[in-house]
């Protein structure tokens, strides 16, 4: 586990500081070709990316961003904490470690397959050093009006005090989407990714927010496969987390012991069933909607 990590500090910081709502940002991987379709939209957005990092292109730049062969390299012109990944699965460990090694706190991993040895390993380096990883196979996270790092498209979010994590990239953007429309903004938007280790897990996620007033309710989009939403009702239950708390499960009707779309949506019996996870969630009083765009109204219900 990890230890206290204010989230909201590393991507908005205090408002004493002088690059509060403005922090900056390095893309590992920056030259690809996802990569740098992905910093022309963060950038478009608002995020302030100051450098980007691809090996043997060192003292190149990217429209006007210059690149590093390392985070290493990039450290001695900037003092950054957050990095967005971008890289091949196979370059994911190395990633990692170069940018913990220099001081990154906050790394957004969007590439998916990373092999779960790497990941585990990741991890591992990652806690050691009292950094966060988001991902890997994560649409990244966002805090609207301020900053977005990840893939994920600006229009379905607007500022708020709903936190909304997703264990899915796209319900994220639908959830929210429907939760805009009817006037409830979003203070954050993280998704925790589709591959079979999370560096930042539906726990976890609930512990970035727990202690924070100005969050005042939380959407949490599950899936079949695996136990993320009975360990998480078990979390709520042993801590009694206390803010409104809208659930959904995504492949209700998804057939036994066939993998869909993501790597950790399998089914094996009961285990990891839609049933197993609305059944534990109604066990502490949250409701499950049945189609995203119910959301909005049960929330108002829950925040009258």
């Amino acid at each position: 586990m990890y230890k206290k990590f204010d989230i909201f500090d590393i991507l908005v910081g205090k408002p004493e500081d002088r690059d509060y709502g403005n922090k900056p940002v390095i893309i590992q991987g920056i030259t690809g070709n996802f990569g740098s379709v992905h910093t022309r939209l963060m950038r478009e957005y608002g995020t302030n990316i100051v450098a980007g990092v691809t090996p043997n292109k060192g003292g190149q730049s990217f429209e006007g961003i210059p690149v590093f062969d390392s985070v290493k390299d990039a450290s001695k012109s900037f003092n950054v904490k957050i990095s967005g990944i971008f890289v091949p699965a196979q370059f994911f460990l190395s990633a990692i470690k170069d940018a913990v090694n220099s001081g990154i706190k906050l790394l957004v991993a969007i590439p998916e397959h990373v092999p779960v040895r790497d990941a585990m390993e990741s991890l591992e380096y990652a806690q050691t050093n009292n950094a966060r990883i988001i991902g890997p196979n994560t649409p990244g996270v966002i805090v609207p009006s301020v900053n977005k790092i990840g893939i994920m498209p600006s229009q379905p979010f607007k500022k708020g005090n709903t936190a909304v994590f997703s264990r899915s990239g796209t319900l994220m953007y639908e959830v929210s989407f429907h939760l805009s429309r009817a006037g409830i903004g979003q203070k954050i938007a993280l998704g925790i990714g589709g591959d079979p280790i999370n560096g930042t897990n539906l726990i976890e996620a609930f512990e970035l927010i727990s202690d924070r007033d100005e969050v005042d309710s939380v959407v949490v989009v599950g899936e079949i496969g695996g136990d993320a939403e009975e360990s998480l009702v078990q979390y709520i239950e042993k801590t009694g987390f206390n803010k409104p708390v809208v659930a959904y499960v995504a492949g209700r009707s998804a057939p036994k012991e066939k993998r869909m779309g993501h790597a950790g949506a399998i089914v094996y019996g009961n285990y990891g069933s839609a049933e197993s996870k609305i059944s534990s969630f109604s066990r502490v009083n949250i409701p499950v909607a049945k189609r995203p765009a119910e959301f909005p109204s049960i929330l108002l219900k829950l925040m009258k």
